[in-house]
């Protein structure tokens, strides 16, 4: 670990990146990939010192709340921040001046900061989205050795839904010939509908290799996979995108499942959604038998006419205005669109 001063901390999309490099040793991690000119190892973590005061002074100056997020290039949880606690201390400034916030991550230490992320999301919003790719545990611990096993990270989704927290889950990336099989999509897609997730992002079955993260993959399937890599060669050369051959089987899967369980599946409204800033308002009146207050749940049952299942799901989740357009899966990439957001 070492320590660098920077000269802003925001992305013009209000995304930041508290850190760098990660040391949870994920095979496929896209971050390690060449065209980020990373020029210190990738497990020695790159700390911003002076992120959190640069964070305080942008927030001060903005003229219009928004969403924050992090998590684009380097899961806010590593074994770091637990020291360094610069996640709960940017936490703690949405908090303080009334900014949404979002995050991604693999690990359930983030509910450490389940006071924070209660606090924002009671006045504004707050979504915790994780990524799941691996429903066998032991496989799970090959693919992404140094993070929270599925099953920790679902149960932490149960728990952050109990809270009132809204969750996402990032269904990516599916490795051909490894975990792209009906078992592992039934599997995740189960721990989602159990925890209640209101989307699941899913760009394709498969993943995406460049200069630096090709290499150190395939370092790790001699390792872990032998002949594997072979197998990769032969079948995807040199490629950037690496699609399944079980992809379109597996997304008709995907969102039958999704659209049967009332779990938004469209990447284009998920996106919208975590893009958007909202301002919770106070509202009138006593509940009702079920708990609602009357400008709610008139804004429910007026949200939800002529909705789909999902939809119904995703509205009653959001609590706001709809936030749906044209249904369509945008099949993009899945690194370059959550940076460019970020």
């Amino acid at each position: 670990m070492h320590f660098v001063r920077v000269k802003s901390i925001l992305s013009a999309g209000n995304g930041m990146n508290l850190y760098r490099g990660c040391s949870h040793g994920c095979i496929y991690c896209d971050s390690r990939s060449s065209c980020y000119r990373m020029d210190h190892d990738f497990e020695d973590i790159e700390v911003k010192e002076n992120a959190i005061v640069l964070l305080e002074n942008e927030l001060r100056k903005k003229r219009s709340k928004c969403m924050l997020g992090t998590g684009s290039m380097t899961d806010p949880y590593i074994p770091a921040e637990e020291e360094i606690r610069s996640v709960r201390k940017a936490l703690e400034l949405a908090d303080r001046y009334g900014f949404g916030f979002t995050l991604i991550t693999k690990s359930a230490s983030v509910l450490r900061d389940l006071d924070l992320l209660r606090s924002i999301n009671e006045k504004t919003k707050c979504v915790v989205q994780m990524t799941l790719t691996t429903y066998d545990e032991d496989l799970c611990r090959k693919i992404e050795p140094g993070v929270s096993t599925t099953k920790e990270r679902a149960d932490a989704l149960r728990q952050l839904h109990e809270a009132g927290i809204p969750t996402v889950v990032w269904l990516c990336p599916i490795l051909p010939f490894i975990n792209d099989t009906e078992e592992n999509i039934r599997g995740i897609l189960d721990y989602c509908i159990e925890a209640k997730v209101c989307g699941v992002i899913c760009f394709g079955m498969g993943l995406t290799l460049r200069g630096g993260n090709r290499e150190y993959f395939y370092r790790q399937l001699d390792r872990h996979f032998p002949g594997m890599k072979e197998k990769y060669i032969q079948r995807f050369g040199s490629r950037y995108q690496i699609a399944s051959p079980e992809n379109e089987k597996l997304m008709k899967l995907f969102h039958q499942i999704c659209e049967e369980n009332g779990i938004v599946h469209d990447n284009d409204r998920i996106f919208e959604y975590l893009r958007t800033f909202e301002r919770k308002t106070q509202t009138t009146g006593n509940p009702d038998e079920n708990g609602e207050k009357p400008d709610r749940k008139r804004l429910i049952q007026t949200t939800l006419s002529g909705r789909s299942a999902s939809e119904r799901a995703w509205c009653r989740y959001t609590d706001k205005k709809s936030v749906f357009g044209k249904n369509k899966f945008t099949g993009g990439l899945v690194d370059i669109f959550f940076l460019d957001l970020w």
